[in-house]
C-alpha cells in the first residue's frame, strides 16, 4: 500500500459521504467534521483514522509507521456502512424513527393518565 492508495481510499470514502449523505466539503477531513451528527460513532472513528493515515502518508518518513491492515479495516468499515445507504432506505429509517418516537410519546401519555387517575382515587 503506497501513498497513492491511502489517498485514493480517503478520496473514495469522501466521495461516498458526499453521494450518500450529502456532505459537502474539501476532502475527507472536512466531510467527517461536517458529518459528526450523521455518522455513527464507530464509523466516524474509522473515518477519522483514515484522515490521519492519509495525512501521515503524505510524509515519506512517516509512511513506515502506517498500519496497513488497520487502514484496510477502517476503509472496509466506512465503505460497508456508506455503500448500502440510499435515499429510500434513509427515508424509511427516518419514518420508522419518527413513528417510534410518536408511539413512545403516546404510551407515556397513557401511562401518566392512568397514574393520575389512580393517584386521585377514581375507581
Amino acid at each position: 500500500m503506497t501513498d497513492v492508495t491511502v489517498q485514493e481510499m480517503a478520496g473514495q470514502v469522501a466521495d461516498l459521504m458526499e453521494a450518500r449523505l450529502g456532505l459537502r466539503g474539501n476532502g475527507l477531513a472536512d466531510k467527517v467534521r461536517r458529518g459528526r451528527r450523521v455518522l455513527p460513532r464507530r464509523i466516524r472513528r474509522e473515518a477519522e483514522y483514515l484522515v490521519q493515515a492519509a495525512e501521515q502518508a503524505r510524509v515519506p518518513k512517516l509512511q513506515v509507521q502506517l498500519d496497513q491492515t488497520r487502514i484496510s479495516a477502517a476503509y472496509d468499515t466506512c465503505v460497508g456502512y456508506l455503500k448500502p445507504l440510499g435515499a429510500a432506505a434513509r427515508r424509511r429509517a427516518l419514518f420508522l424513527d419518527m413513528l417510534t418516537g410518536i408511539g413512545m410519546a403516546v404510551f407515556a401519555a397513557i401511562v401518566l393518565v392512568i397514574l393520575m387517575i389512580a393517584w386521585r382515587g377514581h375507581s
